[in-house]
């Protein structure tokens, strides 16, 4: 399709300036988004708005269920064409922001494929979006590098850097430095608009891309969506099509509930779905935030091996292999320890146990937070699974009935949940409005995702009262006149730690705003990120 086509005659408009946005943003790249959001804009706030619909009869009482409309795909015998043979072995995948020094020690880390984050991993500030954009294109030219002028180390990509998969931003985000028709373009679209035009020949010549993760889908519709997106950017960029391919992070409990059907409407795109366990979890709160049956315990409870969780892993393994595709497992976000052996032995014995599970559930592959935990979960998978992937172990042993889905983990809250809670959240939003997507805290490599769980669990318990393990023995009941007793005390805490001006430049004050008010909200709202976008964008 000639760039003077009709659909790219509504040029946008660009409100802010960035480095390097006259490489990025050219004026065909621009008639392109404009071209995307044109098609696709209207399709995509319906969709946003089949969402409200939905979670408006979950709170009435109707739980989640296999669609009965879509049950001859479910149960229907066939398969999806299969995945290239760059993507054939993802026994360990690296994810990590766009920031130019971290995408070059993720691609040189020795995994087989690094996820670049637009989303969760990244703070979408328009310097930090257009800067990864940036890095996409100088990695596609083979000019990624980064001299430090701190410490004078130069990092360059090695010869045998991990495939790179591209995770652009969710549907619910946008862009609101970048207007189309007078409203903010789509995140998503804006993303995955920039990175086909730019990257997409390159990788398919190169035969290594272009390959995406879808994040946070909620319905087999939304995969529709994504589908006719991948159909139209192919033939105007001038890919045959099925090149783009996509693996779905299966990180909303809706979605759950639809995996066949989501790989039926990608199945010419699809490579993959994987357990994004935090998103998941986070979900799994607010999808189901009006019934306190559902009430989890402390985070560090909800663990992969039990409850709702482990179904979800199971069901995924088994629609995946099924289907003829990756299934991809979650995220081993602990930070080794270069300081305390104990201490890192501790983590790195949580780690091989968490991918001993993934792999002998049947797993192809794993995700991992840090450079230096790429070899440890490279060794339990090649010593589980010597082939490049399980794809042709079925697991039809697997029986899943839909309230197994929604079996709550066990557990106590306790005093020290809630508090972590709070630490973490305020902790992980004040460097997100400092621009820093991945932020280690307590020795985890924190990204939107965990802030969202620390967010929506205060709510939880304070919207349904739950009872709170006092660290003296007795029990308290959590009110949002404690809550924001806490909060203030954690304000306390940080500022004996930092002082006042640290305190300030770090933005503590708003993103101790930005939690209370998430957490004592009449109605939970559905992203945090959502509000504290605004805060960022003006601080940028």
């Amino acid at each position: 399709m000639p760039l003077d086509h009709p659909h790219f005659l509504h040029p946008p408009v660009i409100l802010r300036r960035a480095t390097g946005g006259d490489r990025v943003l050219t004026p065909e790249a621009l008639s392109f988004l404009a071209a995307l959001q044109d098609r696709f804009g209207h399709r995509l706030h319906g969709l946003i708005a089949d969402r409200a619909r939905r979670q408006e009869r979950i709170d009435r009482g109707e739980l989640p269920e296999y669609l009965p409309s879509t049950r001859e795909i479910r149960q229907g015998i066939w398969q999806v064409p299969p995945v290239p043979k760059v993507l054939a072995d993802r026994r360990v995948e690296i994810t990590g922001p766009v920031d130019r020094k971290m995408m070059i020690n993720a691609l040189n880390s020795g995994a087989k494929v690094f996820m670049a984050d637009f989303e969760d991993a990244t703070a979408p500030s328009f310097s930090n979006i257009i800067g990864g954009h940036l890095n996409m294109l100088d990695h596609r030219d083979g000019t990624l590098v980064w001299d430090d002028p701190e410490t004078g180390r130069a990092y360059r990509v090695g010869e045998t850097p991990a495939v790179l998969i591209v995770r652009p931003r969710g549907l619910h985000l946008h862009e609101a430095n970048v207007l189309i028709g007078g409203q903010p373009v789509s995140g998503a679209l804006f993303d995955f608009g920039l990175n086909i035009f730019h990257c997409g020949k390159a990788l398919a010549e190169a035969g290594r891309g272009p390959f995406y993760y879808l994040p946070k889908l909620e319905s087999h519709l939304e995969a529709r969506f994504w589908n006719e997106i991948f159909l139209f950017a192919q033939e105007v960029v001038g890919l045959p099509a099925g090149t783009i391919k996509a693996t779905v992070l299966i990180e909303t409990l809706p979605a759950a509930f639809e995996m066949d059907e989501i790989i039926w409407e990608l199945r010419d795109h699809i490579a993959g779905l994987n357990c994004g366990r935090w998103d998941y979890i986070f979900s799994y709160i607010k999808t189901l935030r009006a019934h306190g049956a559902y009430l989890l315990p402390d985070r560090s409870a909800v663990t992969m091996d039990s409850a709702f969780l482990a179904t979800y892993a199971a069901r995924l393994v088994k629609v995946c292999h099924r289907r003829g595709i990756h299934a991809m497992g979650g995220m081993a976000a602990a930070i080794p320890s270069r300081d305390d052996a104990a201490a890192n032995e501790v983590a790195l014995a949580r780690v091989r146990a968490d991918k001993l599970r993934e792999v002998q559930l049947g797993h192809d592959g794993t995700w991992v937070a840090h450079p230096d935990l790429v070899p440890v979960a490279q060794a339990v998978f090649d010593a589980e699974m010597p082939g490049p992937n399980h794809i042709r172990r079925p697991r039809q042993d697997y029986r899943i009935q839909p309230a197994m889905l929604l079996q709550p983990h066990s557990g106590r809250v306790t005093e020290e949940g809630v508090r972590t809670n709070v630490s973490v959240a305020i902790e992980y939003l004040a460097h997100w409005l400092s621009g820093r997507g991945a932020v280690p805290i307590r020795g985890l490599m924190e990204d939107a995702a965990t802030a969202e769980i620390s967010r929506t669990q205060l709510w939880q318990w304070r919207h349904h009262g739950a009872r709170v393990a006092l660290t003296d023995g007795n029990e308290r009941v959590l009110t949002a006149e404690w809550l924001g007793t806490l909060v203030q005390e954690e304000i306390v805490a940080i500022l004996d730690r930092i002082g006042s001006s640290g305190f300030h430049r770090g933005h503590y004050a708003p993103a101790a705003r930005l939690v209370l008010e998430a957490a004592t909200a009449q109605v939970l709202p559905d992203f945090i990120t959502q509000p504290a976008y605004a805060v960022l964008n003006a601080l940028d």
